[in-house]
């Protein structure tokens, strides 16, 4: 049963059940108070209400993420990566609102805000995990969500893929840079980069055991697909890893994410590169490969994309180069 009562100009709407406890809210008109109302009185007919009303009005997002953050993502591979982007999430004001109040709303506005600040994938990057950090207390850790308010709202419009490559002089800045930063395995990790088209984590995760000098290939156990592929290595790599004087056991460049992220930062700005992401190398490396006459087969057991439409997206082979081979 529905009651309204108007307090300091505004209605406020109260529905109860028995069995369950009472829950309001506030409005603007008594129209919009009697709809919510109806609303409500609906969903406990159809037994969608939460009964642990209590629950939800004493716990906040942000107790849900942090849970998340320490019992979830851990497990993943991108942990590193996720924790960082929770962290962040805990400092924006929508975390602490309780749990019984999360609308569509809440979380329109947040991405609203926070397209102001970032781009769209990372927006699109935030809301996903939101929206699985609901699912999973709502599914596994009993916690009486009676739906997930962000599968509802806009996600932003993915950005258009990239085919940015290195131009004619920034490969020579690049090296300048490196030469004089004091992070001595930055060069090498861009040069692997761009002679494996391996991602950045599998770099970052590489160690000396998955390395074979002799039979000149580099074996990946654990990639984003989730499908293992050997890659095999040019000449120039094969140099850069006995250069880097390979040992029996341990990491291979021994740097974090947060590490190589911010060493790269430094290097675009102090050598004066603009827009040139690290995965941009990737691109950069399997347009090369094209460009020597691998076939879409051979570019694929070094890339290891299992889609030709993925691995085209990768692929940016420049006009004139296309031009000379015309004459």
């Amino acid at each position: 049963m529905a009651s309204f009562r108007k307090r300091n100009g505004r209605w406020q709407a109260q529905v109860r059940r028995k069995g369950s406890n009472s829950i309001s809210r506030t409005f603007n008109s008594k129209a919009d108070a009697r709809a919510w109302a109806r609303m409500m009185e609906a969903k406990f007919d159809a037994n969608e209400m939460p009964f642990n009303l209590r629950e939800l009005k004493t716990l906040t997002l942000a107790d849900l993420i942090k849970r998340y953050r320490d019992e979830v993502t851990p497990t993943k591979r991108s942990a590193e990566r996720e924790t960082y982007r929770l962290n962040r999430l805990l400092k924006h004001k929508v975390s602490l609102l309780p749990l019984d109040r999360l609308s569509g709303n809440d979380f329109s506005t947040f991405r609203d805000s926070r397209l102001s600040e970032v781009g769209p994938q990372a927006v699109r990057h935030e809301l996903n995990v939101l929206a699985h950090v609901l699912r999973i207390a709502s599914r596994e850790w009993n916690i009486s969500l009676s739906s997930n308010p962000i599968d509802n709202i806009r996600k932003p419009v993915p950005p258009k893929s990239r085919d940015r490559r290195l131009e004619l002089n920034e490969w020579d800045k690049i090296v300048q840079v490196c030469e004089s930063s004091t992070a001595k395995c930055l060069l090498p990790i861009i040069s692997i980069a761009i002679e494996t088209a391996m991602r950045r984590m599998e770099m970052l995760n590489l160690d000396w055991a998955q390395i074979d000098l002799v039979s000149r290939t580099l074996h990946i156990s654990e990639t984003k697909n989730g499908c293992p592929r050997t890659i095999p290595l040019s000449p120039r790599a094969l140099e850069l890893f006995y250069l880097m004087a390979p040992s029996s056991s341990g990491l291979v460049f021994g740097i974090s994410e947060i590490t190589l992220r911010y060493h790269w930062k430094r290097l675009t700005r102090r050598a004066g590169i603009e827009d040139l992401h690290f995965h941009d190398l990737r691109h950069e490396a399997i347009s090369r490969f094209f460009e020597k006459g691998l076939s879409i087969a051979e570019v694929a057991l070094i890339s290891g994309h299992k889609d030709v439409r993925q691995l085209f997206r990768y692929t940016h082979l420049r006009a004139e180069d296309v031009a000379k081979k015309l004459q």
